[in-house]
């Protein structure tokens, strides 16, 4: 059995990153370049200006996102969400849930190698910083290798520095999605030991981040990332991935100028690996450290320019493109999940438009029961909480709508709820005698706002037993 055909058959036995003692491997990969890198810098331009600006960005005064989970408050492009829109949130995570799963069967990892945060910051932040620092691939080769040196010292520290204050940085930024930019600015300016639980969770946090693009790396994708291991799962031989035309390619040889070449198209330059930030060899096929970041196309395609043969010999490109020499096809699978994905997105589009800026709960007062009154009437006392869930005071009318009687609130002679908050209190509801229909009649009660019904509350009204 040849060499090649035994590293086809154990490739998936290992991962590139740890060798058989089980010691990790060490991944210096170079510096791609190229037009899809090229792209890949604008995306991350845009990215970053939208994760660093978002926590600024306002709305008539109020964040444009905030994810505050101590007040479970949400707001999201300026419109505010309370634990009481929970079901909405749940109902979202399902449809991103579905997203990632049809993504993932249509495209592969594209996500992890173009949106993902991790690769991002580290890729296109850390990495570079790293480049700037300690030189390119095999500068970082020999300085690793070396003893500790004064030039060793001093590239690590500035190193390690320059990776501090990026993590605290983006600890920050998150900080300023969960408390507002307003919170993280008293939390600067006011004494420290006022916020002093703030100051241990954002040190938490920077150490985290520090030690993640620090230490971590590519083995967050390759072993703790639990998306990592969904497409094993979601990926088929129609899905669009990162893949080595081995058609084509094989049987590899060396390059050599003026000769008429019998071999396959791949000159086992090995510029797919030495880029690859995973330490993965894209020729070995799909494999589960592969992130799609399209690092190794621009290197072949590279390469192949410079010794006059077509691009393409690793693209984006489905097993069964390859192998059968066909297009791209849309599955009856990629039509399935697609024809969810669009039931689930209209459901959740729905709630949304439908979501009521008053949120108001109304139980009976506990203990209580009927009270007689005057004029052949019952009363039931009731608990009311009004939730505002704009950043605008409202005035609401209770209206009965199924009963004859009134509503007298106790201590209040309007419901006035302030923006972005609570109201509680009692009132009293009276029923005709004549309206009551046995032990418990269920009474719809509608809310308005200037003439306006915005939400009907339904509740029930205990009355006597029937003699």
């Amino acid at each position: 059995m040849s060499e090649q055909t035994v590293v086809k058959d154990s490739f998936r036995d290992k991962v590139a990153t740890v060798d058989k003692k089980g010691k990790r491997v060490w991944i210096f990969p170079q510096r791609p370049e190229g037009r899809l890198y090229n792209f890949r810098k604008a995306v991350t331009a845009v990215y970053l200006l939208l994760f660093f600006g978002l926590p600024f960005a306002k709305v008539n005064d109020h964040p444009l996102f905030l994810i505050n989970i101590l007040e479970r408050k949400f707001i999201l492009f300026g419109q505010i969400f309370w634990p009481q829109d929970f079901f909405i949130f749940a109902l979202g995570m399902i449809v991103f849930i579905i997203f990632i799963a049809l993504f993932t069967v249509v495209f592969g990892r594209v996500f992890c190698g173009w949106a993902c945060p991790q690769t991002i910051f580290m890729e296109m932040l850390f990495r570079r910083i790293e480049y700037l620092i300690e030189g390119n691939a095999a500068q970082q080769k020999i300085l690793a290798k070396s003893p500790w040196n004064t030039d060793k010292i001093i590239k690590r520290l500035l190193k390690w520095t320059a990776f501090w204050l990026l993590s605290f940085l983006i600890a920050n930024t998150f900080l300023a999605y969960i408390i507002g930019v307003d919170e993280l600015r008293k939390m600067v300016t006011e004494p420290f030991r006022q916020h002093l639980g703030s100051f241990v969770s954002l040190s938490v946090f920077t150490t985290v981040f520090f030690f993640v693009y620090l230490w971590m790396r590519e083995q967050i994708c390759t072993v703790i990332c639990p998306y990592g291991r969904m497409q094993g799962v979601l990926l088929d031989r129609n899905s669009m991935i990162v893949a080595y035309d081995y058609i084509r390619g094989e049987e590899r040889g060396k390059f050599h100028k003026n000769e008429e070449r019998t071999n396959g198209d791949c000159i086992d330059c090995e510029q797919c690996v030495k880029v690859c930030p995973t330490g993965i060899d894209i020729r070995n096929g799909t494999q589960l450290e592969c992130i799609n970041c399209t690092a190794c196309i621009d290197a072949c395609n590279r390469m192949m320019d410079a010794v006059g043969l077509s691009q393409g010999l690793i693209r984006m490109a489905s097993e069964n493109n390859i192998a059968k020499k066909r297009k791209w096809i849309l599955t009856g699978k990629m039509k399935a999940y697609s024809l969810v994905m669009c039931v689930l997105l209209g459901v959740l589009v729905w709630l949304l438009a439908s979501r009521s800026d008053v949120g108001i709960t109304l139980l009976r007062t506990p203990g209580q029961l009927y009270q007689e009154q005057a004029g052949n009437q019952m009363s039931n006392l009731y608990n009311y909480r009004i939730l505002n869930k704009t950043f605008k005071e409202k005035e609401i009318v209770l209206i009965p709508e199924n009963f004859a009687g009134t509503i007298k609130l106790i201590g209040e002679t309007k419901l006035k709820i302030p923006k972005d908050g609570i109201v509680a209190g009692m009132m009293f509801v009276y029923l005709d005698r004549s309206s009551l229909t046995g032990r418990k009649t269920k009474l719809r009660i509608g809310v308005y706002e200037q003439g306006k019904k915005i939400s009907t509350i339904t509740t029930s009204f205990l009355g006597p037993f029937n003699e």
